[in-house]
């Protein structure tokens, strides 16, 4: 056990001028800059068993005097040290070593985090925790690759954490993190695959929101939301006269999104003839309107998404091989909300204060009740989270939200009403079920009266109204966007069902 200059305790080394260092057969020699000292004799041993010197501090100016003193090949520094946030160092080193690599590891384990890095300079971001083989293999890399000029400064980012379109700290997003870091600078086409309500858009708002196209529009489109005729005009626009109806020149989600980027949501769904359309575009960079004669070029970064397995769709002729790779250059796998539960406290939570932002009660979550959210499955993954959330700001007056609401709300899911329960409470399939079977039970020389179907959806329709009026003190119009009704719709159903609705009592 030996001590270093600033106070670290490190196994294996040897000190030597204020430092340790770890001999080795390369001579090539990392700088380290981190407060935590077990991190410090961690990575000190592995670095030094894979042959390379090694000094450490726990001091930002320390580093920083050895750099400006010329010393170390690749530095590798914390962000939250305590005389310094090591980002804010990156710009001051790369002034002067404009060619010394530097790789940044934190606990902060964010979007903002990782793209900040990259966009400084960093040659590469690891979240904390880190597999130190990794790291070694990111360090090996790092010395071995030729020096190139720098990426382009992207300036102007956003500060404010609460303000991410991302929400985790799970291993997975963190891949998601680093991935879209690395292309913040370029105009790379990207393929966005996960299941429904895993937050395909967000993604690609961020690739957006973060990219050097970012003062440019962003422009969505969905696939599966328009007429399969239309697609075309849609997506590349129509002259005047180019089919019947055209009677003014149409401009297409292409010119829209010029500088920008394009979105193109559930991209399986893109009928064969707007396919071999977008290939053009994809491979020459231009495009035609619908009865349009000349090539306009496209200015645009092609960002495209699905649910669907499209290697499939491709042996089933629905999706074209050749534009399957075209838009698959950068894929990016989100997970479902079942493979990263540890997020789904920080989510609840990010959930639970936009809402209260939007005018709802604050609320929150006791521990067993955050518990249960972990353990269930979420087939609609984020998006069944957040609605969710809204639901318990809606309709409950408890300050505080406990297990027995979260059974209750979890067993009338749509994941537990398909299959009559599935949650340790009963769900409202199998309460439905059990009742009528009771009612049918009771006529046993024949079927109940007719209309049963009717008085059935009664039973359920007037305490979902009623009980929702109430959580929005009688407020027609939240109370339709609660139940994601029209107003008028709502309005007769309240006529229909004799429903009283009181204002200003919950």
């Amino acid at each position: 056990m030996t001590q270093s200059g600033d106070g670290a305790v490190l196994d294996g080394a040897t000190p030597q001028a204020g430092y340790v260092e770890s001999a080795g057969a390369e001579g090539r020699t990392i700088l380290i800059a981190d407060d935590d000292r077990s991190i410090r004799t961690v990575l000190t041993q592995a670095l030094g068993r894979a042959g390379y010197e090694v000094r450490t501090t726990g001091h930002a100016a320390t580093l920083w005097t050895w750099v400006a003193d010329g010393a170390g090949d690749l530095v590798i520094t914390d962000v939250v040290m305590p005389d310094e946030n090591g980002l804010d160092l990156i710009p001051r080193i790369k002034k002067i070593r404009p060619d010394l690599r530097i790789i940044v590891m934190s606990a902060q384990n964010t979007l903002l985090t990782a793209v900040k890095a990259t966009e400084r300079g960093a040659f590469e971001y690891l979240p904390k925790p880190f597999d130190l083989t990794e790291l070694v293999n990111v360090v090996r890399r790092a010395l071995s690759m030729p020096h190139g000029p720098a990426a382009p400064s992207v300036a102007g980012l956003a500060e404010d954490e609460d303000a991410l379109p991302l929400i985790g700290r799970s291993s997975a997003m963190q891949e998601i993190y680093r991935t879209l870091a690395r292309l913040m600078t370029t105009d790379l086409t990207v393929m966005i695959t996960g299941e429904s309500g895993t937050g395909k858009e967000l993604v690609a708002r961020a690739l957006h929101d973060y990219g050097k196209r970012r003062a440019g529009p962003f422009v969505a489109v969905n696939m599966a939301a328009i007429p399969r005729d239309l697609i075309e005009s849609e997506l590349f626009g129509h002259e005047k006269g180019a089919f019947t109806g055209a009677t003014t020149r149409g401009v297409g989600r292409f010119e829209q999104a010029d500088g920008g980027t394009l979105f193109l949501d559930e991209i399986g769904d893109m009928p064969p003839e707007a396919q071999t359309r977008l290939l053009r575009v994809l491979q020459e960079n231009e495009y035609t309107t619908v009865g349009g004669r000349l090539a306009v070029r496209a200015n645009v970064r092609i960002v495209a998404a699905t649910h669907r397995d499209l290697t499939q769709h491709i042996r089933q002729g629905l999706f074209r091989e050749d534009l399957y790779y075209r838009l698959n250059v950068v894929p990016i796998r989100l997970p479902p909300l079942r493979e990263r539960a540890g997020d789904i406290p920080e989510l609840a939570r990010h959930f639970l204060a936009q809402v209260t932002e939007e005018g709802l009660p604050r609320k929150s979550l006791d521990g067993a009740a955050m518990d249960r959210l972990k353990r269930h499955r979420w087939p609609g993954n984020v998006r069944e989270l957040e609605n969710l959330v809204r639901r318990l700001a809606a309709l409950y007056s408890q300050e505080t939200i406990g297990l027995d609401v979260i059974e209750a709300e979890l067993a009338t899911a749509p994941s537990a009403l398909a299959s009559g329960g599935g949650t340790p409470g009963e769900g409202l399939s199998a309460l439905v079920e059990r009742h009528l079977r009771e009612h049918f039970a009771a006529h046993p020389d024949g079927l109940p009266a007719a209309g049963l179907h009717d008085r059935v959806l009664r039973e359920v329709e007037r305490p979902l109204i009623g009980l929702s009026l109430e959580a929005t003190r009688g407020n027609q119009i939240r109370a339709a966007q609660l139940l994601g009704l029209n107003r008028n719709t709502l309005r007769k159903k309240i006529r229909e069902l004799d429903i009283q609705v009181v204002r200003g009592v919950r």
